[in-house]
């Protein structure tokens, strides 16, 4: 859906971004991490066309950024970090111009703009002057403008930036429904744990250049060779310490403050992981519960950006 090629942007001596290469996957919601002045507004705005690139290239859904960009403009709905509303109209004239540039007849604008409004819970401000939204309603209305002619893929630059926690949410929500309705989302924000929750994959850059990618949990497995791992044990857990204890894959293990469940560092892979499991069982250790714990990915935004590559 989205193939990114080399792509560098270049303003003198000064490289904002370099060698990038991309592959997302249709239907996939892929959030781009890093700093201000990392590249993440400079990639988008290639991606939407609206900058040229200073060498290598991107396809959306098969259509070429430079040779085809009226093409690309059609896949896509972009929602700029920064972006302008006309005061003097109305929510519901706002969608209805922007509908009519993409040259939607009138007919199917009436259906479709009291559908888009209802999907950004804007319904009831229909009829609501733009200079009088909060800014969280004035990010929901951008949203639904960039969805006015259906595309299949949305760019969305800090969709969540400045908004109040509620405001947060909500806009949480509506891209969480976006993604059940199979629209490729690429997603830059720096709220981190948010972007966490809803993104399939995690692109990490950092001065112009991507340093890690993947889900969450990979990429702190690249980072640390190791994941942490929660057992919950429902009796005689010395002897479940003394088995862990004498695994070669495991470390830091300690005993959590509930006093049934023990939590360790693992390095090895999914089949070691497996014939752990099977040993433990064949030596009746009474495993109730053996999960992942969930990486936090502020920790390992932080940890990447000290100057550790990955790719």
């Amino acid at each position: 859906m989205i193939e990114i090629i080399d792509l560098s942007k270049r303003y003198g001596k000064f490289t904002a971004l370099e060698g990038l290469n991309l592959n997302i996957e249709k239907g996939t919601v892929f959030g781009f991490v890093g700093q201000n002045g990392a590249g993440k507004s400079t990639t988008f705005s290639i991606l939407a066309t609206l900058l040229a690139p200073s060498s290598g290239t991107a396809y959306i859904n098969g259509f070429n950024i430079s040779k085809d960009p009226k093409a690309v403009r059609r896949q896509i709905g972009y929602m700029p970090d920064f972006f302008g509303v006309y005061d003097q109209l109305k929510a519901v004239e706002y969608l209805d111009f922007y509908g009519a540039s993409y040259g939607i007849p009138a007919s199917e604008r009436a259906k479709l703009i009291p559908e888009l409004l209802e999907l950004v819970n804007l319904s009831h401000k229909r009829d609501s002057y733009v200079d009088v939204l909060s800014r969280g309603m004035k990010q929901r209305l951008c949203l639904a403008r960039s969805l006015i002619h259906d595309p299949e893929v949305l760019i969305l630059d800090e969709p969540a930036s400045g908004l109040d926690p509620r405001a947060r949410v909500e806009m949480r929500e509506i891209l969480k429904e976006l993604k059940n309705m199979g629209k490729t989302i690429m997603i830059s924000s720096h709220i981190l744990p948010e972007l966490a929750e809803m993104c399939d994959v995690i692109g990490i850059i950092d001065q112009g250049k991507l340093v890690a990618e993947g889900s969450v949990s990979e990429i702190q497995q690249k980072l640390q060779g190791e994941r942490m791992i929660v057992a919950k044990i429902y009796k005689e857990i010395e002897k479940a310490i003394k088995f862990f204890e004498d695994d070669y894959n495991i470390s830091k293990l300690q005993r959590r403050e509930d006093g049934v469940s023990l939590q360790f560092l693992y390095k090895g892979n999914n089949e070691e992981q497996f014939m752990m499991l099977k040993r433990a069982i064949s030596q009746d250790i009474a495993i109730i519960s053996f999960s992942d714990v969930e990486t936090n990915l502020e920790d390992v935004f932080m940890e990447i950006t000290k100057g550790v590559e990955l790719v």
